[in-house]
């Protein structure tokens, strides 16, 4: 039977379900979203054409860095607004929600990947301008058929991103049983949602809900310092970045989390619950991205220097158990090239 269910969680409403999209415009008018500014790109906004519709201005979110992105559409903006509404994925999101955060109005989303973006208060802030701070959004619209429906290796690519959030909710500082349980709920839905023929598309947005979820409640570590940086560094592509890592990442913290990667394998079908096993129970995954090496990607060994050292001064290292040193983690990004 299909999920479908409304969740207040503090101050924000999320609305998952395969009716979500068609309640959307009653959703952000009941939600105090009347007079709004959409950011979206091109896609996105054909997937959802009502919502362009009914804002006050649409805004194509470009490629480029959040908070330079952010900064950019902050001085552009002469009107002031109710609300930022998201439609699109991670960028656009994170996006609307430093805008949002630098006093342009509360914010929500309508993601059409599985970011978790919209479930997260993490996100650059903008360059430049003082007195941001970093937001979630108030609303989330999550309709499966917005979040899931990219082709299969696109498709592939963001649910790792979304099992790379549930990964790391298990062993950061602020690990707790109640994210444990979203957090293994979530990789055992992105395992069988991505090996069935065809995938199980509602199973991986449902997923992404609950790994966003605990991700936003424990923060991130390594894996996404790590691949934030050879974004940052390489221009590679968010998603495929994660995809590829994440073994890699699993890999190295079998030993520095033996719990938590074997949790993890569990749920990714290991009956042993062998923390070893995660690594490659991640890689049979993440091998349907249609990536399996960085330079596919477009990274270079000139690249890692640079993304070593970025994740060595990233904040979210501190949340890993035993932090690698700068050396380790040039040899893990080496056994990715």
């Amino acid at each position: 039977m299909p999920e479908d269910f409304t969740w207040r969680d503090g101050e924000r409403l999320i609305r998952f379900g395969p009716s979500a999209a068609a309640e959307a415009e009653a959703l952000l008018r009941e939600n105090g979203f009347t007079e709004y500014l959409l950011l979206t790109t091109e896609r996105a906004r054909a997937s959802a054409p009502a919502l362009a519709e009914r804002a006050r201005a649409v805004v194509k979110v470009p490629t480029g860095k959040v908070d330079e992105i952010s900064a950019d559409l902050l001085g552009e903006l002469s009107d002031s607004y109710e609300g930022v509404v998201a439609l699109g994925g991670g960028r656009v999101v994170d996006t609307a929600k430093a805008i949002s955060g630098a006093g342009a109005g509360r914010c929500a989303a309508v993601p059409t990947t599985l970011s978790g973006a919209e479930l997260t208060p993490f996100h650059r802030l903008p360059k430049g301008v003082e007195g941001a701070r970093m937001i979630r959004p108030a609303l989330v619209i999550a309709d499966p058929e917005l979040m899931a429906g990219a082709p299969l290796t696109l498709l592939a690519a963001s649910a790792m991103n979304a099992l790379a959030h549930a990964m790391e909710a298990l062993y950061t500082q602020l690990a707790n049983p109640v994210c444990d349980i979203a957090a293994l709920r979530s990789a055992s839905l992105i395992a069988a949602g991505v090996t069935s023929d065809p995938p199980d598309r509602e199973a991986l947005a449902l997923a992404a809900l609950l790994a966003g979820y605990a991700s936003g409640a424990t923060g991130i570590a390594v894996h996404h310092a790590l691949c934030q940086s050879i974004v940052r560094a390489a221009g590679s592509p968010h998603a495929q970045t994660n995809a590829v890592m994440l073994p890699h990442s699993a890999r190295l913290m079998a030993g520095r989390a033996p719990g938590a990667l074997g949790g993890l394998a569990g749920a990714l079908g290991d009956p042993t619950g062998d923390p070893e096993a995660a690594a490659g129970a991640v890689a049979r995954l993440s091998a349907r991205c249609g990536h399996v090496r960085l330079a596919t990607l477009g990274v270079t060994d000139d690249h890692l220097p640079e993304a070593a050292a970025s994740t060595r001064s990233h904040p979210a290292l501190a949340n890993t158990p035993d932090p690698p040193r700068e050396d380790e983690l040039l040899a893990l990004m080496r056994d990715a090239l």
